[in-house]
């Protein structure tokens, strides 16, 4: 039996008086102080960011983003994977440090695609957290969906201004997903677009992308069921699929493409035929992060192509260290897996965005 007493009894359990010695253990222990300072965090949901950065701002933070990485002024430690294998999905943490921004943080982001149909959830899901670069304190933990799609678009859109031809006018989007929406729109910024053909694997979400992109960005857009004629003959493409074999075949593609292969950013998954990397000038975000889980990831397991076959990272092309397109008839081809300096260039500006605006809520953490 138990008595409501610290001091045992023949018959009863020692645990109560126990508990009250570790307790006054416990209490007895110096934890670190923080010296009067409340430590505060801010708390921002996707409903305080949403609409803080126009697509324009997110294209000059990824562009510097990628300044900085080309120029050695950027921190990024190899992006890490957790993979939940029985519900075919994963997550990663990506880390940054921008030197010259005083910006750090790190991301953590999943995908599943089955999320849609089975969850209600999006197949995509991002939290971010931003530390003080001075003390390591963390400043903000927000939503990082909404920016993680800003993001990616705006590195499609970064691509296109250094690889695609100046007079493309005719894209056509393969995949009419959400980041094929946020790809058009940073597209738009750095391209005189009149005619965009969209294909789906779903002719409903086709058609649908089509309505009310052409209605938003006042351009042309239309639902094309096959592929092929969706493609042949477009000056820029894009893939936005969570494909596993080719989608984007070797035969529909001209001299004078530019293709951003958006979709491919884990192993196994790949867009492209492969002889279209053959053919092309092969641009990169990372290279270790492409050979991991990039377009090229698929073609270089296979002996297709090789490391060397990778021309440069977008980096090196934005700082001027190798030459983006050279002539009017060359392919070229931009692998995004989505880098951890892309998130934190953005996130950082949000952040500011936001205190600015009073946006989000305080949080005493210690």
């Amino acid at each position: 039996m138990l008595v409501h007493s610290n001091r045992a009894v023949r018959g009863s359990s020692p645990l109560p008086g126990a508990l009250t010695f570790l307790n006054r253990k416990i209490q007895a222990i110096s934890f670190p102080k923080t010296n009067g300072v409340c430590l505060k965090v801010l708390l921002l949901s996707r409903a305080d960011v949403e609409g803080l950065i126009t697509m324009r701002e997110a294209i000059e933070a990824v562009e510097s983003a990628f300044r900085a990485k080309g120029l050695g002024k950027a921190q990024m430690p190899p992006k890490s994977y957790v993979y939940f294998d029985r519900y075919d999905g994963d997550f990663r943490v990506m880390p940054a440090y921008l030197e010259e921004q005083g910006a750090a943080g790190v991301k953590i982001v999943n995908a599943h695609p089955l999320n849609p149909k089975k969850h209600g959830l999006p197949t995509v899901m991002a939290v971010i957290v931003l530390l003080d670069p001075k003390t390591g304190a963390p400043l903000a933990i927000m939503d990082g969906t909404w920016v993680t799609n800003i993001r990616t678009g705006a590195g499609g859109a970064v691509a296109a201004k250094y690889l695609a031809r100046r007079d493309s006018h005719i894209v056509a989007m393969v995949g009419a997903g959400v980041q094929a929406r946020t790809q058009l729109i940073a597209l738009k910024e750095v391209l005189d677009i009149e005619e965009v053909r969209v294909n789906d694997i779903s002719a409903e979400k086709a058609r649908q992308y089509a309505e009310e992109m052409g209605k938003q960005l006042g351009v042309n857009v239309k639902a094309v069921g096959d592929t092929g004629r969706a493609v042949e003959g477009a000056d820029v493409v894009v893939t936005t699929t969570p494909a596993r074999k080719p989608i984007l075949m070797n035969d529909w593609v001209s001299e004078g493409m530019h293709i951003n292969a958006i979709g491919a950013d884990a192993p196994g998954k790949q867009e492209l035929d492969p002889q279209i990397l053959t053919r092309a000038k092969v641009v990169v975000d990372d290279v270790e992060q492409a050979i991991h889980g990039g377009e090229v990831n698929v073609p270089l397991s296979e002996g297709v192509i090789a490391r060397g076959d990778i021309y440069a990272d977008l980096g090196e092309v934005v700082t001027g260290k190798k030459p983006g397109r050279t002539s009017h008839e060359e392919i070229t081809i931009f692998d995004s897996t989505g880098l951890a300096v892309q998130d934190i260039a953005t996130d950082w500006v949000v952040y500011e965005k936001a205190r600015e605006a009073g946006k989000g809520i305080e949080v005493e953490l210690l």
